[in-house]
């Protein structure tokens, strides 16, 4: 079997005296489409924070295509391919929709802020004709898309997806579903972190359950929906 593409080996991060992840463990391979799902509070984004470096780590390890990036700083890890989005959409209100690629394309080390490359992105993700207008001028649902245009623009291999689709329609979410899909066709490995199951189940090839700051369950969809111990996470005894 081949290495994996990313490595997380017994993750613990505490703030003070709480435990959020308790020795987490998750490999996944290259081209895979997980789905990252917990009730709230069960160390979700914690986890997706220590690994895309926007927090320490207290105890274990990271590792990304098999180098060792527990220590790296967020930005490096971003050159390295590791490129998450956020659930609650932040563009420099002052830029255009194009100008705010250009901010992760610096960020990333990719001198293209206005050429093709940025526009490809864009059209890709159906957002060429706003190119050239404020973020305020756009839709709910475009602001989530733009969210993703900005996270493409970083040149990802590993792309974090953290509740792209909370609080759209249930056609505005098959809309970012199938850019999810059209991302992975491209060889790009998606963690989706979300809590809109028909999204999760639907296209995740395989699940990981969380709750209280452990992994309590590991399979594919089928498997997940009639595992006892994710009914009782969610629902109670």
């Amino acid at each position: 079997m081949a290495d994996p593409l990313l490595e997380i080996d017994s993750i613990t991060k505490r703030f003070g005296g709480f435990l959020a992840l308790d020795r987490v463990s998750l490999r996944i391979r290259a081209g895979e489409r997980l789905g990252l799902i917990g009730p709230n509070g069960s160390g979700k984004t914690t986890l997706i924070n220590c690994v895309s470096g926007a927090l320490p780590t207290d105890a274990g390890r990271i590792l990304f295509e098999g180098r060792d990036v527990t220590r790296l700083p967020a930005h490096r890890r971003t050159r390295l391919g590791i490129v998450r989005s956020f659930q609650i959409p932040k563009p420099f209100a002052s830029m255009t929709v194009l100008e705010n690629l250009g901010i992760p394309l610096e960020y990333a080390g990719l001198a293209r802020a206005h050429g093709a490359g940025a526009m490809e992105i864009l059209t890709m993700i159906g957002l060429d004709a706003k190119a050239h207008l404020r973020p305020s001028g756009l839709t709910q649902i475009e602001m989530r898309k733009l969210e993703l245009a900005r996270a493409m623009a970083a040149r990802p291999k590993l792309l974090i997806s953290d509740e792209a689709m909370a609080g759209l329609s249930s056609a505005e979410v098959d809309d970012i579903l199938a850019i999810l899909f059209r991302l992975n066709e491209q060889g790009i490995t998606i963690i989706m972190i979300e809590h809109i199951m028909r999204a999760v189940m639907r296209f995740s090839k395989r699940v990981v359950v969380l709750d209280a700051g452990n992994r309590i369950a590991e399979g594919t969809p089928a498997e997940i929906v009639r595992n006892p111990a994710v009914e009782k996470a969610y629902l109670g005894e």
